[in-house]
């Protein structure tokens, strides 16, 4: 078999692995239900075309340890017995058509065409022919792998079956170097910059493989196999996703959705609320956001413990653009963020293998093996957010970040590095805020009316107010978006307050 001895003569020993292990599930499946029994789900996508290729690979391996051989044909004329389903939808590129048809033709894969929605498709096929197992190409980070383990049965409502999923822990740069290494066919879309196809309408090439050549008259990519980050494969079908995304209730905002972005904080640490130490994150957090017109809605110190971390992340994350947390990240005990970040999102840890690969040009190998509880991450939500100013990247989970800043220094780089990432618009500029500040020297009481009645009259614009000390003079802040309002209001509490008013250009 071609696939076999291309992997076999590779000197990839990561892709050497993966592969063993794929293959082994592959066969598992084949011990425990016969070839009737078992379908495949092919889609024309890089995924499905690796799985495949495993399943020619797995199921000749099978064959040849059970002493049989595929009524004598050479290996280019093994014929593929598995039955495999196509889902064929009106919004499919037609490029994937193609290509999955040419492919079914050059390896003899019999295909059952359905044109119905997955579920009553699937449920009409299981009915006309029993089938106890499918193979799927799914991977953690796909959307629908949250909780999934190789073998796991069919979720409630669903038709009963036992999804098989031999590539569940291979990442975007193992399906690539499978692809290439085995100089398999795939569909010519991937060479045009799109790294991950679902509909016609919700996938575009991604922006990150875009070419600077000016001297061409329209845009051109780079091939999808050139991503230098996998956790983006899926940035194509970021921009025009729902508002809404039902499947959790999180809140996804376009970029430059409206004039205010919001952030929340969660600050982690016991120490911190037992008054041992002062969070002097927080503070200088708060200010970088101002600076670029976000309003930080909240900011909140829990516990250490994963229950309390959990319940503040699942209450802000809806409500507000983006949430950060900091504190409890790393090896000790009371190092609970990231799980408490996956509760809220109601997933499980599970080892990372790029993170680990950070972790341990980092510290060696302490930072790696089966323990190592830092490479645990939240599984199927979770990207890595890279910069050549941070020794190990920045962890991404849907709209909240993890920020590992002990101290305002590595928050500074920290921030200076998110804010280059220009590409994936976690902070772009809302627009800055306009200030105007003035003191008076009048009493609480007889700025409290003038004040109200600006609060009314200039609804869009904050109205604030505080002391340095008890005897010392009232500073009062205006501020919006606008300038001209901004400055409005100012003229109008200055005359409303009449005396003993100074403006401050601060």
């Amino acid at each position: 078999m071609e696939i076999d001895k291309a992997i076999r003569d590779s000197d990839d020993r990561r892709l050497k692995t993966k592969y063993k292990n794929a293959i082994y599930v592959i066969q598992r499946a084949l011990a425990l239900y016969s070839i009737e029994e078992v379908a495949f789900s092919f889609n024309g996508g890089k995924d499905s075309t690796v799985l495949l290729h495993l399943l020619r690979a797995g199921y000749f391996l099978h064959q040849v340890e059970h002493g049989r051989s595929n009524e004598g044909l050479r290996d280019g004329e093994f014929t593929f017995p598995i039955r495999t389903i196509y889902f064929e939808t009106p919004s499919v590129f037609p490029e994937i058509n193609s290509f999955t048809y040419e492919t079914a033709a050059s390896y003899g894969v019999q295909l059952d065409i359905i044109r119905e929605d997955f579920k009553s498709g699937l449920e009409a096929l299981l009915k006309a022919k029993p089938t106890k197992a499918i193979f799927l190409g799914v991977r953690i980070g796909d959307p629908t792998a949250v909780g999934q383990e190789q073998f796991s049965p069919s979720s409630p409502g669903w038709p009963p079956f036992m999804r098989v999923n031999p590539i569940l822990d291979w990442s975007y740069r193992d399906v690539w170097a499978f692809l290439l290494t085995c100089t398999v066919q795939y569909c010519g879309l991937y060479d045009q910059g799109y790294t991950s196809i679902g509909s016609i309408n919700d996938t575009v090439p991604n922006a990150l493989l875009r070419t600077n050549d000016s001297s061409v008259g329209k845009q051109k990519f780079r091939p999808a196999y050139m991503l230098s980050d996998g956790r983006l494969e899926r940035a194509g079908r970021a921009r025009k996703l729902s508002p809404v995304a039902a499947s959790n209730g999180l809140k996804c905002v376009e970029p430059h959705q409206g004039s205010i972005r919001t952030a929340s904080i969660v600050v982690v640490g016991d120490e911190i609320l037992f008054g041992i130490i002062e969070d002097q994150l927080g503070p200088s957090l708060c200010r970088k956001l101002h600076s670029i017109g976000w309003v930080i809605s909240r900011i909140a110190t829990v516990r250490s413990e994963v229950d309390s971390v959990a319940e503040e992340i699942e209450r802000l994350k809806s409500i507000s653009d983006l949430v950060f947390t900091y504190g409890g990240v790393g090896p000790l005990h009371s190092d609970v963020t990231v799980g408490g970040v996956a509760k809220a999102f109601g997933v499980r840890l599970a080892p990372d293998e790029e993170y680990e690969e950070y972790l341990s040009h980092l510290f060696g190998d302490k930072g790696t093996g089966d323990r190592n509880e830092m490479a645990q991450l939240p599984e199927g939500i979770t990207e890595l957010l890279e910069h050549e100013k941070l020794r190990v990247p920045l962890i991404k989970c849907h709209n909240v970040i993890v920020l590992s800043a002990t101290n305002v220094d590595e928050l500074d780089r920290q921030w200076d590095a998110l804010i280059d990432l220009r590409s994936t618009n976690l902070l772009a500029s809302s627009g800055p805020f306009v200030s105007k500040h003035l003191t008076t020297s009048l009493s609480d009481l007889e700025v409290a009316q003038p004040l109200s009645k600006i609060s009314i009259e200039f609804p869009d614009i904050y109205t604030g107010c505080y002391r340095k000390s008890r005897a010392g003079p009232l500073i009062i802040t205006l501020e919006g978006k606008d300038q001209e309002t901004v400055e409005a209001a100012m003229e109008a509490l200055s005359k409303k307050l009449s005396s003993g008013v100074k403006q401050l250009s601060v």
